[in-house]
C-alpha cells in the first residue's frame, strides 16, 4: 500500500508540474504576440519614416523619428528577453522532471523485475493449490484467493505505470529539446535586435551631437511649436465650452462644464464609453510618434511638452476617419494651421488636427470609419501626421485608453 500511495503522489506533483508548466506557455504565448505587434510597428515606422523615398528632413525631425524607432526597439528587446527568461525556467523545470523520472522508473523497473522472478517461481498451478489447500480454515483460504488477486492487480498496475512514465519521459524529452532550440533561435534573434538598437543609439547620438550648439535656437523652435499647439487647444476648449451653452440653454438645464443631454445623446455616450478600448484608429494605417500628456522632449531634454492627445503618422494621401457616430461640431480654421475637425459624440468629443482636405462640414452626421478628410503631408520633409484627441466634455483623455491596441 505504501509503494501504491508513493505512485499516486508522484503522479499528483507530476499532474501539478504540467499545471505550471500549461501558464508559463500561456505567457509565452502572450509575449510571442506581443512580440509580433512589436515588429510589425517597427516595420510601419520603418515604411513610414524611414523610406527612401521621403525628402530631406531636418536634423532635429531625423532625431524624432529615430527616438519613436528606439522605444519600440528597446521594447522589443525586453519582450524577447522576458521569453528567453520563461523558456530557462522552463528547462530548467524540465530537467528537473526528467532526472526525478528517470530515479522513478529505475527504482520501478527494478521493484517491477524483482516480483516477475516470484512470481515465475511460484506461477505453476501446483504451487498455487499448495498454497491454498495449506490453509487452516475457509477463512484463510478466502483471505489467500483475495492476495493472489491484488498482487497480480497490483503487478499489472505497476506495468501500466511503468509504460505511463516511459511516455512522459520522452515526452519531456521532445518538449525539452524543442525549447533548447526555440531559445538558441530567441538569442539569436534578440541580439540581432540589440545590435540594431545600439546602431540606431549611434546614430541618434551623432546626430545629437550636431545640434548640441544649436540647443538653445531648437528650445525657443520648440516652445514656439508648444505656444501655437496651445493656441489651437484654448479655440477648441472655448468652441467646446460655447457648444456646451448652447445645449443648457436649448434644455433649459444649467450644467457645470458638462453638455445637458437629450435622451438621443445620452444613448450615444453611453454607447462611445461601452466601446472603450475597442474604438478603431482614426487612420486605416499609422504608428504613434509623439503620446499623451506632459513629456520632456526626445531631443532637448530640459524642455518639456504638453499633449492633449496623440500625434500618428501615416502615409502620404491617407485620410482621416470617425472613431464612432456622431455629429461635426465644427470645423476650426486658424491661421498658420491646417484646418481641425471637432465631432461630438453625446458628452464626448474627438478632434482631428492637420487636415489637407476636409469632406464634411458642420452638423453632418458621421458613421464610424467614415473618411472625413484628407490629412496634410508637409511638403518638405513628406511627412504626413494627424493630431488626434478624446475629450470628455472639456477633460482631455488618453486616446490610449479608448483607441483599440493603441
Amino acid at each position: 500500500m505504501n509503494r501504491i500511495r508513493k505512485l499516486c503522489m508522484s503522479f499528483f506533483i507530476l499532474f501539478v508540474s504540467l499545471g505550471l508548466a500549461q501558464n508559463k506557455s500561456a505567457r509565452q504565448k502572450t509575449l510571442e504576440k506581443q512580440k509580433k505587434l512589436l515588429q510589425a510597428e517597427i516595420k510601419q515606422i520603418n515604411t513610414l519614416l524611414f523610406n527612401n523615398s521621403i525628402r530631406e528632413k531636418s536634423i532635429l525631425s531625423q532625431v524624432e523619428d529615430l527616438n519613436v524607432k528606439i522605444s519600440v526597439r528597446t521594447e522589443l528587446v525586453k519582450v524577447n528577453n522576458q521569453q528567453a527568461n520563461l523558456l530557462t525556467q522552463q528547462i530548467n523545470v524540465n530537467q528537473r522532471d526528467i532526472t526525478n523520472l528517470r530515479k522513478e522508473l529505475e527504482e520501478l523497473k527494478k521493484d517491477y523485475a524483482e516480483m516477475i522472478q516470484k512470481s515465475y517461481k511460484s506461477k505453476s498451478s501446483q504451487n498455487r493449490l499448495m498454497f491454498l489447500f495449506s490453509s487452516e480454515d475457509f477463512l484463510q483460504a478466502y483471505k489467500r484467493i483475495q492476495y493472489m488477486k491484488q498482487y497480480t492487480n497490483f503487478r499489472k498496475k505497476q506495468g501500466e505505470v511503468i509504460t505511463q512514465k516511459t511516455k512522459t519521459l520522452q515526452s519531456l524529452n521532445k518538449a525539452l529539446f524543442e525549447q533548447k532550440a526555440q531559445k538558441e533561435a530567441l538569442v539569436m534573434e534578440n541580439r540581432k535586435a540589440q545590435k540594431e538598437l545600439q546602431q540606431e543609439r549611434r546614430s541618434q547620438q551623432r546626430l545629437i551631437r550636431g545640434l548640441k550648439s544649436k540647443s538653445r535656437s531648437l528650445a525657443i523652435e520648440i516652445k514656439q511649436k508648444q505656444r501655437k499647439a496651445a493656441e489651437i487647444d484654448k479655440v477648441i476648449e472655448r468652441l467646446i465650452r460655447e457648444a456646451i451653452a448652447a445645449s443648457n440653454k436649448a434644455s433649459g438645464k444649467s450644467v457645470k462644464n458638462a453638455f445637458a443631454l437629450t435622451p438621443e445623446s445620452k444613448l450615444l455616450a453611453a454607447n462611445f464609453v461601452a466601446n472603450k478600448g475597442k474604438l478603431p484608429w482614426p487612420v486605416e494605417k499609422g504608428i504613434v510618434i509623439q503620446r499623451y500628456g506632459t513629456q520632456p522632449h526626445p531631443v532637448v531634454k530640459t524642455t518639456m511638452i504638453k499633449s492633449n492627445g496623440v500625434t500618428i503618422a501615416t502615409t502620404p494621401k491617407s485620410e482621416a476617419r470617425a472613431v464612432f457616430e456622431g455629429e461635426v461640431m465644427t470645423i476650426l480654421s486658424f491661421k498658420g494651421s491646417n484646418p481641425t475637425i471637432l465631432i461630438r459624440h453625446g458628452n464626448y468629443i474627438t478632434t482631428y488636427k492637420n487636415m489637407g482636405k476636409v469632406y464634411v462640414k458642420k452638423g453632418d452626421k458621421v458613421k464610424a470609419k467614415q473618411p472625413i478628410g484628407e490629412i496634410f503631408t508637409h511638403p518638405q520633409t513628406g511627412k504626413t501626421t494627424l493630431q488626434f484627441s478624446v475629450f470628455n466634455a472639456l477633460k482631455p483623455q488618453n486616446p490610449k485608453s479608448w483607441i483599440y491596441r493603441m
